[in-house]
């Protein structure tokens, strides 16, 4: 079969790699249909994430299930499924706590040793570990693009606004509007909160932000502190989300953040960073970071889009072919792309 790798820095290739075949009893051969490249693939292909040279890389998928373990009851054969970024076992201290993001199993997609060796779904067929709680149903009417999103990004997105703890009404700024921070952006307003400010460089992202209902906010054209003041009575935003995973944005969303609020790190950090603690401490800001738990979410996740109260397919601005991936990953990493779908 065909598969997306990491060669090093700045280079991936289409190689043949062997089919995938079941090993344990819960797994799942899964024929993909739709792969999304996602903010974190870019960071693999910076290299700023480690991998091993010839790795199948991506971690969304939306296809069929060719094959199913005996244990697997949640799905089977023919099924057409979404898979979760990473897998879950569902039993481990961490699981029965609903942790499934720090479960002791826990493997993530297309992310190397590091991170459980497993390979990627940017492929046409994803061995699935775990699958009673890694895949889910797509439901009956619900497009690849669109269920593509539950298991990722939007995921993600409605991880950060959870995390948050916002209630209707509450102010909130999102940092960064790739993806995440798009579906962030669409989670809150979905949760009832107002003004949802939108920031970012690029206009065209701003634009789809305002789209949405976002205020939206140019980081050097405007200043946010100032356009946050004016619409918070000079108090502050009662959650601020990083979506972008630099110590830049993190530094602004605790600046933006009311006292007693909450500052939700949702970008991916690989290195040190450094916080000005001092800010932290004295506003008495809650902190929170990490990837999303987005096996706690996605059946919620799954809802709302089914209901149409969240809607990502306006992101999706490129759909093509996996021999194509080089191309892709060169014009995702020019900022020229939002999302981009790549189909067998």
């Amino acid at each position: 079969m065909r598969a997306v790798t990491f060669q090093a820095p700045r280079s991936v290739r289409v190689e043949e790699r062997a089919e995938p075949e079941l090993v344990a009893r819960d797994d799942a051969v899964v024929a993909v249909e739709a792969s999304g490249i996602c903010g974190s693939d870019l960071h693999i292909f910076h290299g700023r994430v480690k991998i091993e040279p010839g790795f199948t890389i991506g971690h969304e998928f939306v296809g069929t299930v060719l094959a199913a373990g005996d244990n697997v009851t949640r799905v089977k054969t023919g099924d057409r499924v979404l898979g979760c970024f990473h897998s879950a076992c569902g039993s481990c201290f961490f699981c029965l706590r609903g942790a499934y993001h720090k479960c002791d199993r826990m493997r993530v997609f297309g992310h190397g040793e590091l991170l459980g060796g497993l390979q990627g779904t940017q492929a046409e067929q994803a061995l699935v570990p775990m699958a009673n709680l890694t895949l889910r149903a797509v439901p009956p009417g619900l497009s690849d693009e669109v269920a593509l999103f539950a298991g990722d990004v939007m995921g993600t997105g409605y991880h950060a606004v959870v995390s948050s703890d916002i209630a209707p009404g509450d102010s909130v700024a999102v940092l960064g509007l790739g993806p995440v921070g798009l579906c962030a952006v669409q989670a809150a307003l979905a949760a009832g909160a107002g003004p949802v400010l939108a920031i970012d460089t690029v206009p065209a992202r701003l634009e789809v932000a305002a789209s949405f209902g976002a205020v939206a906010v140019h980081l050097t054209e405007e200043s946010p502190r100032e356009v946050v003041k004016r619409l918070t009575d000079g108090r502050g935003v009662d959650a601020a989300i990083d979506a972008v995973g630099h110590p830049d944005a993190l530094d602004l969303a605790i600046r933006l953040a009311r006292k007693a609020g909450t500052v939700v790190a949702i970008g991916v950090y690989a290195e040190r960073c450094e916080v000005h603690m001092g800010l932290v401490w004295i506003k008495a800001l809650t902190l929170k970071s990490g990837h999303a738990n987005v096996i706690a979410h996605v059946d919620r996740v799954l809802g709302l889009l089914e209901s149409g109260a969240l809607d990502p397919s306006p992101l999706v601005t490129h759909h093509m072919a996996l021999d194509d991936a080089s191309e892709a990953y060169e014009l995702y990493d020019r900022r020229e792309a939002l999302k981009i779908v790549l189909r067998p």
